[in-house]
């Protein structure tokens, strides 16, 4: 990758957010051998590498790619399939393996704590425990404001924010699992979880540790939930075989015949969907806005379940739910909710029927998934930038506006040759930037185009 940002070679960088995507950008910036390089990475909670993902201590919250996948350097795709077999945590006879979230978590944090063992002499990384409240271009770099009154200066910043905390506007009374809202429950009374994709999966499975018995109304557009992980092997393509540029319909026709043609060899679906993945960034960017607004409203919830899958066994628990009536999926729209905490009676208008269903629920969980504008985050530093006019909303404000380099695109079009973003915040751009094996790569890029 090359652009603006390889126009100085910085000595000193910001990452804000010392989640998954801020410590991943950070082992890559690390492996440089430039002993006056300076990494400072700022991480509200009060521990690095989780964020939302991987703070749960659930042991059935289980990553939903396999350990083979999962490796944090884009360079060594086996290192966290190692370090399980290293400590006992998987045998080479269990493969493919879905290891707990919070196994993940840890696997970060002995990775931060080596980085930082081994540049205590130089002095190269620093970890800050404290909230970003702004981000401010300086006349020779950049400078972050901390919560606690001081501030933080370097050459440039990159936001890593990762996904939101808070639940997007106009959710109502809806509350995220696990949040300080997440009281204490009734384990016989009713809830209505907002989505059915792999967040509601989430929320499923931490009522069940808490031995909650009542029913899930599990509400979506669509009412689907993700399919199930096998094991398989992606079919080899080629970005010649890929039509791209074309609007929505034509390459939706084309997978779908590809897909048929596949089946009748006795090829799985899946080796489709994942032979696709080394090109899904390059798909996005070739699209024309239409298509890419069209695949967002129309498309994109049967995307996602057939390409963000479940773990086997997780998939096994949720279908045995949804069979029992422990879970009911509606595919619908909420139009109304009425009540306070602890009774609300939502009206949902079905999508086969447009007739209107009565729930009576105790409680409400946002799992809807992906804020649908960047410019309404309860992130304090991303949403400064917007309202500042130094960063804008993509185009389907469900990012920030950035370049194919990662650099923040300001109001008025501009392009920062200070403040850059990874991770779920570029994904206008890059749309496939959720996951671990997506971010590492994009990291691996960012950290070769500022370091040369």
């Amino acid at each position: 990758m090359t652009g603006r940002a390889n126009s100085m070679i910085p000595n000193s960088i910001i990452i804000v957010g010392g989640g998954a995507s801020g410590v991943v950008l950070a082992a890559h910036l690390l492996k440089s051998a430039n002993p006056d390089l300076r990494v400072t990475l700022i991480e509200k909670r009060p521990h690095f590498g989780q964020g939302i993902a991987y703070s749960t201590l659930l042991s059935a919250h289980v990553l939903n790619v396999s350990a083979a996948g999962m490796s944090a350097y884009a360079d060594d795709p086996g290192n966290f399939w190692r370090w399980l077999l290293e400590r006992g945590l998987a045998t080479q006879e269990q493969a493919p393996v879905y290891a707990p979230r919070s196994l993940y978590a840890r696997y970060l944090g002995e990775l931060l704590d080596e980085l930082e063992a081994s540049e205590k002499a130089s002095g190269r990384l620093r970890l800050i425990r404290e909230e970003s409240l702004s981000i401010s271009p300086t006349a020779s770099g950049v400078e972050v404001a901390l919560a606690n009154g001081t501030s933080v200066v370097a050459h440039l910043a990159v936001l890593a924010t990762g996904h939101d905390e808070v639940p997007a506007a106009g959710q109502g009374h809806a509350i995220r699992m696990g949040s300080e809202a997440d009281t204490a429950l009734d384990p016989d009374r009713s809830v209505m979880v907002l989505g059915t994709g792999l967040s509601m999966v989430d929320a499923f499975l931490a009522l069940e540790q808490r031995g909650h018995r009542g029913d899930i109304v599990a509400v979506s557009r669509r009412g689907l939930l993700p399919s199930p992980h096998r094991k398989g092997n992606p079919i080899k393509l080629d970005v010649a075989d890929i039509p791209l540029g074309t609007q929505l319909s034509y390459f939706v026709g084309w997978f779908r015949d590809l897909i048929r043609e596949n089946q009748k060899a006795g090829i799985d679906w899946r080796d489709v969907v994942d032979g696709l993945r080394p090109f899904n960034q390059k798909i996005w960017q070739n699209w024309p806005a239409s298509a890419k607004r069209r695949f967002v409203e129309h498309t994109k919830a049967w995307w996602d379940i057939h390409r963000h899958r479940m773990a086997p066994e997780v998939h096994a628990r949720v279908s045995e739910a949804v069979q029992s009536g422990r879970i009911r999926l509606v595919a619908g729209r909420v139009v109304d909710i009425a009540g306070n905490e602890g009774a609300f009676k939502v009206e949902v208008q079905s999508r086969h029927t447009q007739r209107l269903e009565s729930f009576d629920v105790t409680r409400l969980y946002d799992c809807s998934g992906i804020v649908r504008d960047i410019s309404t985050t309860s992130n304090s530093a991303v949403r400064s930038l917007v309202d500042r006019g130094l960063a804008r909303p993509d185009p389907l404000r469900i990012g920030l506006d950035v370049t194919a380099n990662c650099e923040i695109i300001a109001g008025d079009g501009a392009v920062s040759r200070k403040i850059l973003a990874v991770g779920p915040l570029t994904r206008g751009t890059f749309f496939e930037i959720d996951a671990i094996p997506d971010i590492r790569v994009q990291c691996a890029r960012l950290s070769r185009q500022l370091l040369g």
